[in-house]
């Protein structure tokens, strides 16, 4: 019995440590983000990596993601005589939930397994070490670009998606199904508001920090060689969709 309580122990302290490793940081990282010099050419680099190549797989997800809602939404909303509604519906459900959290787990999958995987190998192959001793910091060297590129890009994605999304829809509601195009767009205009389009913008703010972060993070403490690198990419993948999910529950509950 004792013996059960000390491994529970052991399990809350190391948890405990872990997020307290995990808050050093960030903060450490948002610091140096302020202190020159400034690494802009890393930075554009993460924006490349992160924004551009994660594209065109933000493009499919955000017009299928709207094909789809166009289409179950009709199906669902003439039920009630109510498809003049089927535009705001998709916009409103895209640009407040839909868009941000798909975009948010498509750009984990995609660029946040990769950076886990990229600092994972440096340090597991001593490349971290050797920034030390070039006298750089490596959080600012590696993890504050990270972070930076994760909180720009992934408001823009976001917005991608939620453009091409309604799109989506209107091919199917419209031209597929029948809808008017003047009722999609206009009940659009008139229900859609900027304080929907600010909590999606929220939202995608914290999801890009999140994904950043955790999969630096789960990156930089990589042990026990390149079994370890694929524990670090597993737990980085899941951690940062549980803390999207979370997230997103928290952001739709208070605002």
């Amino acid at each position: 019995m004792l013996g059960f309580i000390e491994r529970i122990g052991r399990t809350v302290i190391e948890w405990l440590a872990g997020m307290g490793r995990m808050m050093t940081l960030l903060l450490t990282a948002l610091l140096w983000a302020f202190v020159p010099p400034f690494r802009l050419q890393r930075l554009l680099r993460q924006i490349h990596f992160i924004g551009w190549r994660s594209l065109l797989v933000v493009v499919l997800t955000g017009v299928f993601s709207g094909m789809v809602l166009g289409l179950q939404g009709y199906y669902t909303l003439s039920r009630f005589g109510a498809t003049a509604m089927l535009g705001p519906a998709v916009a409103l459900s895209l640009i407040r939930e839909i868009g941000p959290v798909l975009c948010a787990l498509v750009v984990t999958g995609r660029a946040g397994s990769a950076i886990a995987a990229e600092i994972g190998i440096m340090r597991i192959t001593d490349q971290i070490d050797a920034l030390t001793v070039m006298a750089l910091k490596p959080i600012k060297f590696l993890i504050t670009p990270n972070i930076l590129a994760g909180v720009i890009t992934l408001p823009l994605l976001t917005a991608i998606v939620d453009v091409i999304g309604i799109y989506g829809g209107y091919l199917v509601g419209v031209q597929l199904l029948g809808v008017g195009q003047g009722v999609y767009f206009g009940e659009m205009q008139d229900i859609l508001s900027m304080y929907d389009i600010k909590i999606g913008l929220y939202k995608s703010l914290s999801f890009g920090l999140i994904i950043s972060w955790i999969c630096s993070y789960k990156g930089f403490y990589t042990r026990f060689g390149a079994e370890g690198v694929s524990q670090a990419i597993t737990e980085a993948v899941v951690m940062s969709s549980i803390w999207i999910l979370i997230c997103d529950y928290f952001w739709s509950s208070v605002l």
